[in-house]
C-alpha cells in the first residue's frame, strides 16, 4: 500500500496519532485530501487503528473486523506513509519562515521521518544557551536524539533523559552524520567529556576536527592527537604543537608518507603499533637505546625485529620483550628455561599456560599478583588466588575470569 491509495478517500480513525502531533496529523490529512469520518458509512473504506484506543473503540474495531468490509491500517504504517510524502525543502522553509518552535520540536520528535530530515531539523533548533536537559523543550529534543540512535534503548530508558546518553551515543556509533550533528549542538561545548570523545572518535569527520583546531581548547586538541584516524591535513596542523606532535607520532595510523614526516619523533614512532616491518627495521638500525626499548614494548612488534632485539645487550630490553604478548611463544619458553625472567613472564598473556601453572607455585607476591591479572592464567589458579585478600581484587577485575563466570552463570565466590 502507498499513500496514493488513500488520497481522496475517507477513513475512520480509532484512537490517536502517535508520531505526529494531533494538529500536524490533521494538517497532513488535509494536505492529501484524506477525510476523517465520525462513524462508518458507505464512503469509509479504511480504518486506522491508532494508539490509546478506548475500550469502546476497541470493541468497535473488533466488530468492524468481523464484518470484513474494511481494510485496517496500523497507525505506525499510516504515519510512515505520511512521512514519506513530506517535501523536505518545503517543510524546512515553512518552519524557517514561521519560526514555530513547537512545530519544529514536534517534527524532531517524529520517529517516522528519515535521518536526513531529522539532522536538518536538529540543526535548526536553538538550545538558547542552555544545557541538554535544562528546560522542557531542550529535554524533549535531547531525548528524541538519544531515543532515535541509542542502541537497545528499550533496555535502558533512563539514559534517554541524561547527558550520559549523549556520551554513550558517541561511544556506540560509527555514523559520521550523527557525530557531526552532536558536535554542532551548543550544549556539547559545556561538557569537556563529550568534546574529547568526539575528538578521539575515529569516525568523526574532518569538518569537525577543523572546527576543534580553530575553537577547541588545549584538552580537545590533545584528545585529537590520540585519534588514530586523523586526516593528514589535520595532522599537519597538530604537529605544529611540539607536545602534540609526539602524541600523534605514537598513535596515528602510519603510512610511508607520515612515517617520514614524523621521523623527528623516533622514540614515539617506535611505540606506534601500526609500524610496518620495514619501518621497525629502519628504527632499529638507528641503534639508539630508547628507540630499541620502545620497539621491545610495542604490541605490534614483528618477529624478525624481536629476534634482533634479543641480541642487544640490555636486560631492560629483554624484560620488555618477555612481558610483550607479541613475542613468539618459543622465545618465551626459552626465557623460562634460562631463568631470571619469571616476573615478566607471569604478566604476559602470551606465556603458555603450562608455564603459568608452574609459576603459580611461586611465593613471590609480585609474580602471584601478575598471575591474578593475567587473562591467560588457568581458571582453577584464579579461583585459588581470589581466596587471598592480596589478589582478590585483581582476579575480580580480570576480564577473562569475569567472562568465565558469566558463561557459567555463577556468582563470585565470597
Amino acid at each position: 500500500m502507498n499513500l496514493q491509495d488513500l488520497k481522496n478517500t475517507t477513513i475512520l480513525l480509532l484512537g490517536k496519532s502517535r508520531a505526529f502531533s494531533e494538529d500536524e496529523f490533521f494538517s497532513q490529512l488535509k494536505f492529501h485530501n484524506i477525510s476523517i469520518a465520525q462513524e462508518t458509512g458507505d464512503d469509509v473504506r479504511f480504518i486506522v487503528e491508532g494508539r490509546m484506543m478506548s475500550p469502546y473503540e476497541q470493541n468497535m474495531s473488533d466488530a468492524f473486523y468481523e464484518e470484513k468490509r474494511y481494510e485496517f491500517i496500523n497507525i505506525d504504517v499510516f504515519e510512515k506513509l505520511l512521512a514519506q510524502e513530506i517535501d523536505n525543502d518545503t517543510l524546512l522553509m515553512s518552519l524557517k519562515l514561521s519560526n514555530d518552535k513547537m512545530r519544529l520540536k514536534s517534527f524532531i520528535q517524529n520517529s517516522c521521518i528519515d535521518d536526513t530530515l531529522f539532522f536538518k531539523l536538529l540543526k535548526m533548533y536553538s538550545f538558547e544557551g542552555e544545557d541538554f536537559f535544562e528546560n522542557d523543550d531542550n529535554r524533549d529534543v535531547s531525548a528524541a536524539l538519544i531515543g532515535r540512535f541509542y542502541e537497545n534503548i528499550e533496555r535502558n530508558h533512563n539514559v534517554q533523559y541524561a547527558t550520559t546518553g549523549i556520551y554513550h551515543l558517541i561511544a556506540q556509533t560509527d555514523n559520521e552524520q550523527l557525530l557531526e550533528a552532536i558536535a554542532q549542538l551548543t550544549p556539547a561545548l559545556q561538557h569537556p567529556k563529550i568534546m574529547k570523545a568526539l575528538a578521539m572518535h575515529e569516525k568523526t569527520p574532518r569538518s569537525v576536527h577543523k572546527i576543534f583546531l580553530k575553537k577547541g581548547d588545549d584538552s580537545v586538541k590533545e584528545a585529537m592527537a590520540y585519534n588514530a584516524n586523523l586526516d593528514k591535513s589535520i595532522i599537519h596542523e597538530l604537529i605544529k604543537y611540539e607536545d602534540l606532535a609526539a602524541v600523534v607520532a605514537q598513535n596515528t595510523k602510519l603510512d610511508d608518507e607520515l612515517f617520514g614526516f614524523l621521523s623527528a619523533y623516533k622514540t614515539f614512532l617506535a611505540a606506534n603499533e601500526t609500524l610496518s616491518e620495514v619501518m621497525q627495521q629502519e628504527l632499529f638500525s638507528l641503534n639508539e637505546e630508547q628507540v630499541h626499548l620502545a620497539l621491545a614494548q610495542n604490541r605490534g612488534l614483528h618477529v624478525s625485529i624481536c629476534k634482533l632485539l634479543l641480541h642487544v645487550k640490555s636486560e631492560e630490553i629483554k624484560k620488555a620483550l618477555y612481558i610483550n604478548r607479541a613475542t613468539p611463544v618459543d622465545i618465551l619458553q626459552n626465557a623460562y628455561k634460562e631463568g631470571g625472567y619469571n616476573e615478566a613472564l607471569s604478566a604476559n598473556s602470551a606465556t603458555p599456560q603450562s608455564i603459568l601453572q608452574e609459576l603459580a607455585q611461586s611465593q613471590d607476591e609480585k609474580i602471584l599478583y601478575n598471575l591474578a591479572k593475567n587473562e591467560n592464567t588457568p581458571v582453577d589458579i584464579l579461583y585459588q588466588l581470589q581466596l587471598d585478600s592480596r589478589f582478590e581484587r585483581a582476579v575480580k577485575t580480570n576480564e577473562a575470569f569475569g567472562k568465565y563466570i558469566q558463561s557459567q552463570n555463577i556468582g563470585w565466590l565470597v
